[in-house]
């Protein structure tokens, strides 16, 4: 065989070969983005089939039906960050947080970290769980799902609503604090339930104060 005809079996074997790890890095790449996918949707469902199940306890344990979010009170920018948020799919809710006569419902994630604010409220780590004896800490931001906390009075009535059951509350105490005031969080035997966010609502910068809400089983 001359050379030419050579180096055109060689061209057509490298050609071969590069096919060939085309195809399977193509493979290798559509598996994991279809990895990615089904481990997001089923995070996503998880979500959903969690926030329904307390819907559902709440609804048939006389609970007020569930509203959708209203955003008319908050920022825009928070507005904003909360349609970023919804772009990572979420853990299962611990809770749901309602406030029947503010018309509020939001989900309560685990932790405070931007993120978790920007998408729900968050349970504040080293107080009791939603469920657990003891004073349950929920923080959320002025400028979103906690806004609505500024027409907040003594009385009123707060859900937690658990996979299980519906837990009431009456907000006993409303009061605001200094940022580095943290006694209202301690631990407490009884139940309690303690709502945190910044002060004053409509501050502009990082709000020096926060205001708090504590209620008590009914």
């Amino acid at each position: 065989m001359d050379r030419r005809g050579v180096w055109r079996r060689r061209l057509h074997l490298l050609e071969r070969v590069g096919w060939a790890v085309s195809v399977l890095l193509g493979g290798t790449w559509v598996t994991a983005r279809g990895l990615a996918w089904a481990s997001e949707r089923r995070s996503i469902a998880a979500f959903h089939e969690s926030a329904r199940a307390a819907v559902a306890s709440s609804r048939s344990s006389g609970g007020a039906s569930a509203v959708e979010v209203d955003q008319s009170l908050w920022d825009a920018r928070r507005v904003r960050a909360y349609a970023r948020a919804l772009m990572r799919p979420a853990p299962p809710p611990l809770a749901l947080l309602r406030i029947p006569r503010l018309g509020l419902e939001a989900p309560v994630l685990a932790g405070t970290d931007e993120w978790t604010l920007d998408r729900a409220v968050g349970h504040i780590e080293g107080t009791a769980r939603p469920g657990e004896q003891g004073n349950v800490g929920i923080a959320g931001h002025r400028d979103g799902f906690f806004r609505v906390l500024k027409d907040i009075a003594e009385g009123d009535v707060v859900e937690l609503a658990l996979p299980a059951e519906v837990r009431r509350f009456r907000v006993q105490r409303v009061s605001i604090v200094g940022q580095t005031d943290t006694h209202v969080l301690a631990a407490s035997r009884e139940s309690r339930l303690t709502l945190v966010t910044c002060y004053p609502f409509y501050f502009v910068g990082s709000a020096p104060r926060r205001f708090i809400v504590q209620a008590t089983p009914e």
